[in-house]
């Protein structure tokens, strides 16, 4: 399973970003879904995570301006970003799940400037 992200950029304090994740290759039935981040000299956490029935769950840090969703028949997950702060600056990671097996793509870098 391969992972391509996109919709990171550069915003300002109080804007919206909206990220994409599609996942390609040897499909069988994709799991959970979810959205990671990883600040500059900081661990990677969680954002948010869906199950393939639409159960969300959400960092603390994000609940109420973030909405997670999933278009399973496109095995993709977005991420719609609003009201973003300068501490939301990270690169933002998609994982899946498939057979046991955790998949992540590459990132995409988010930047909200102050």
């Amino acid at each position: 399973v391969q992972l391509q992200a996109s919709g990171g950029g550069l915003v300002q304090a109080g804007g919206s970003l909206r990220l994409s994740c599609e996942a390609s290759g040897i499909i069988f039935r994709i799991n959970d879904m979810g959205w990671y981040r990883q600040a500059p000299e900081k661990q990677r956490e969680l954002v948010a995570t869906i199950t393939r029935d639409g159960s969300t769950n959400y960092a603390d840090s994000v609940k109420g301006r973030f909405t997670i969703s999933r278009d399973n028949a496109k095995n993709t997950v977005y991420l719609q970003m609003n009201s973003l702060k300068p501490e939301d600056t990270a690169v933002y990671y998609c994982k899946s799940q498939q057979l046991r097996s955790d998949y992540w793509g590459q990132g995409t870098l988010v930047t909200v400037s102050s």
